[in-house]
């Protein structure tokens, strides 16, 4: 072959050929070179069951130094299996770490999109930390393995495919949520509803992209009222879609709050039973009660759930006309908290609600200015007010005294704990109010990287497109549209320069994760 080859031809030849076998040998080294990672994915400290995960190319070798078996796990398939120091079975001693459940699951049907093993062992620290030695203790040059940095395992599975950044977040969401009704809301993102919204999103803006950009290149084949009339189309597509994305946030920061916690102040004059109320609505002594007047100085904040809703209780110091410096002190804060607060109860005593001073009456005015703010007013200590009829003049007096709807106002008692269950039921019917969990939709939660870049980038780039429409400037207006498709796609991770923000978003992330 070579007698029939010139020798130009027969280098070129040559060098191809060492061409694809260097690049085959790159590739393969690359793969054998990538870090094998693992973690403790389950919480630090003393359990019945600790969770080791292991990650990369070296899983199957690792599992095999650990058990000494000559064959690798079976995929999906959970085993008991004995694990030894890997260096005691080289020396021929067998020296035993703990019995565990292997489990192992094959590449790229795993959560991280590569090979990845489970062990799941007693949970006792001295026994985790041998196991996790041996694993470090297998560590070469050439197959390298080290221990996870944060959220590392949900980042190889984005970039493995295996989910969007939308979904990975939601993940980190779900792994944070602490009721119930946190947990429903990040639904929306781990199951990849909120990515497929996002792309169907980018596809209409991509559509309206295309649109304009055909007559940017081929507007000399069209009529001026032609060109005119497909702009116009896409003006009002992107009027609508502008329209979807700012309810869609306005939806996102009402579910917020669940995430973050309903803010809930109680206030009052001295001695109403706010810190009473607390220690009820909590199921513990949280505060301090006391009969003398003025007990609480400072606001505390308790986080606790009331059916299955987050709530961050404030309870606050007495409001009166006070001359002692830190009661006065005390007085300033409770002003701030109910001005921030979702949820305002306001705390009357029945025995001695018809005098009330003008500091605590400047207060209820402050608290009903704020419109957008829920407020309820508790009348306690309704057990010296068995009467209905003393009931309903109390509040006829109170409702025109605080310029306040009779409909806001309760009657409880701390002591009997008559009304307890109907306020609890009623700030449940608040809650779901200020959070839009009354409406027939699903809450919906995303990150604050992704919310700032829906505002900052997707509707400011809807935005610039409208100025450019009616300055008639097809080319800019395009623009406009691009940095928006651009933002969905930073938000989903489809964008290019992607790894910049990667290491933002699995920063949150804890380490097993």
């Amino acid at each position: 072959m070579l007698m029939n080859m010139s020798f130009s031809t027969w280098r070129l030849s040559l060098a191809n050929s060492c061409k694809f076998s260097t690049t085959r040998h790159v590739l393969e080294r690359e793969k054998y070179y990538k870090p094998t990672i693992y973690a403790l994915s389950t919480a630090p400290g003393k359990a019945a069951v600790a969770i080791i995960r292991i990650s990369g190319p070296a899983s199957t070798y690792i599992f095999r130094k650990l058990t000494g078996s000559s064959s690798p796990p079976q995929a999906r398939l959970a085993t008991v299996r004995k694990l030894f120091d890997p260096k005691s079975l080289e020396q021929g001693r067998k020296k035993l770490i703990d019995e565990s459940l292997c489990l192992f699951f094959k590449g790229p049907h795993s959560y991280s999109g590569e090979d990845l093993l489970e062990v799941q062992c007693h949970g006792g620290r001295a026994v985790i930390n041998a196991i996790m030695k041996a694993v470090s203790s297998l560590h070469t040059e050439y197959m390298p393995i080290r221990y996870a940095e944060r959220g590392e395992f949900s980042k190889r599975g984005f970039q493995n495919g295996r989910f969007d950044l939308t979904e990975a977040e939601g993940i980190n969401e779900l792994v944070n949520a602490e009721t119930e009704v946190q947990r429903l809301s990040v639904l929306s993102s781990t199951n990849g509803d909120t990515r497929k919204l996002f792309n169907s999103w980018r596809k209409r803006i991509l559509h309206n992209v295309a649109l304009l950009t055909t007559v940017i290149d081929f507007g000399e084949d069209h009529e001026v009222d032609e060109v005119n009339h497909l702009f116009d189309k896409v003006a009002s597509s992107i009027v609508e879609l502008e329209k979807e994305v700012q309810t869609y946030l306005k939806k996102t920061q009402k579910s917020q709050i669940l995430m973050d916690g309903i803010k809930m102040t109680l206030s009052g004059p001295p001695n109403a039973g706010k810190s009473s109320i607390l220690n009820i609505l909590a199921d513990d002594e949280k505060a301090i009660v006391s009969s003398i007047a003025g007990t609480t100085r400072d606001a505390i904040d308790i986080p606790l759930a009331i059916n299955g809703y987050k709530v961050i209780l404030g309870d606050t110091a007495g409001i009166r006309n006070a001359t002692n410096e830190i009661e006065q002190e005390g007085i300033k804060r409770a002003h701030r908290r109910t001005k921030n607060a979702d949820l305002n109860l306001v705390i009357l005593p029945a025995d001695e609600s018809d005098s009330l001073d003008s500091v605590f009456m400047k207060h209820i005015s402050t608290i009903r200015e704020q419109q957008s703010k829920e407020l309820l007013i508790i009348v306690n200590k309704s057990d010296l007010m068995p009467s209905l009829k003393q009931r309903e003049i109390l509040i006829d007096m109170l409702s025109d005294k605080l310029a306040v709807k009779k409909d806001k106002f309760m009657f409880i008692s701390c002591k009997t704990k008559e009304g307890i269950q109907e306020l609890v039921n009623t700030l449940t019917s608040k809650f779901r109010h200020i959070t839009w969990t009354d409406r027939n939709e699903s809450p919906v939660v995303i990150s604050k990287r992704a919310r700032d870049i829906l505002e900052k980038s997707v509707l400011q780039g809807f935005k610039d497109f409208k100025t450019s429409k009616d300055a008639d400037d097809i080319v800019l207006a395009t623009e406009g549209l691009r940095f928006s498709m651009e933002g969905i796609g930073k938000i989903t991770g489809q964008a290019i320069g992607v790894e910049e923000i990667l290491s933002t978003v699995f920063s949150e992330f804890c380490i097993g994760k």
